[in-house]
């Protein structure tokens, strides 16, 4: 599978999964915009890749000022934007009575208009240069059910399903595919600041929330890696036809299987 030729633009990629399909994505022939709301980070992960293959931007996905900005510095950069992997997300766990409003419009936010903000900045200028391009959401195993305490996230991640569906319509007459890649628990800041919260809000010990809560479901008790989100990512983005356009893949050792 290879990308040469390529440019992704790839949101939250300064660490974690961003920063592995960001790395994968060079590997296979793609040059990469790292846009990230740390641009101390964002230079870093780009500095590691190399100067000719990767630049960072900072950028918040929900404020569109700076979404269409850092596109246009992409295209401006490398020429185009054929690849877009909507990945930046956070998390925030409480009991639904303990959430708070704000926290509530956070998430949908940073989750739902940063993948609406990227994809509509992107798909104007697949449009535009007619070589068409993949958008690539980065959905969850809670994005094909639930899990106490994270009623904004399910919210958000089953959202993405939707504009997915959407893209997929929208893009076919174009060559723009959609997907949404759904992982289960993978090893990154994001989840190892769960596991005490949870633990805490559950009265067990950590090693419980990981073996008891996080990896119950999984055929072997792994957590999925950034490596196996990152062959998926690359997997959709080289796909070379609509065969797969709309569809959203579980990555999860086992947690969820359709």
């Amino acid at each position: 599978m290879t990308l040469t030729g390529k440019v992704a633009f790839v949101t939250g990629a300064a660490s974690g999964i961003g920063r592995e399909i960001a790395a994968e994505y060079v590997r296979a022939g793609a040059k990469v915009v790292i846009a990230d709301i740390n641009q101390t980070a964002a230079d870093a992960a780009a500095s590691e890749l190399g100067k000719d293959k990767a630049i960072g931007i900072a950028a918040d996905v929900t404020d569109e000022a700076q979404v269409e900005a850092a596109v246009a510095k992409g295209i401006a950069t490398f020429g185009n934007i054929d690849i877009l992997v909507s990945n930046a997300g956070i998390q925030i766990v409480h009991p639904i009575e303990e959430f708070s409003f704000a926290e509530w419009k956070k998430m949908l936010a940073i989750h739902l208009d940063g993948a609406f903000l990227t994809t509509k900045a992107c798909v104007r200028q697949m449009k535009k240069s007619g070589k068409g391009g993949s958008l690539i959401y980065m959905g969850s195993v809670h994005s094909k059910l639930a899990s106490v305490l994270k009623a904004p996230y399910v919210t958000a991640k089953h959202g993405l399903i939707g504009l997915c569906k959407t893209m997929a319509k929208e893009g076919a007459p174009h060559n723009i595919r959609a997907n949404v890649i759904c992982p289960g628990f993978v090893r990154t800041p994001l989840v190892d600041k769960q596991i005490p919260e949870q633990a805490k809000t559950l009265g067990i010990s950590e090693a419980d929330v990981v073996k008891n809560v996080f990896l119950k479901e999984t055929v072997d008790g792994e957590f999925t890696t950034t490596a196996d989100v990152a062959q998926v990512a690359l997997m959709f983005a080289a796909f070379p036809t609509n065969a797969l356009t709309g569809q959203s893949l579980v990555v999860s050792h086992g947690w969820f299987m359709q």
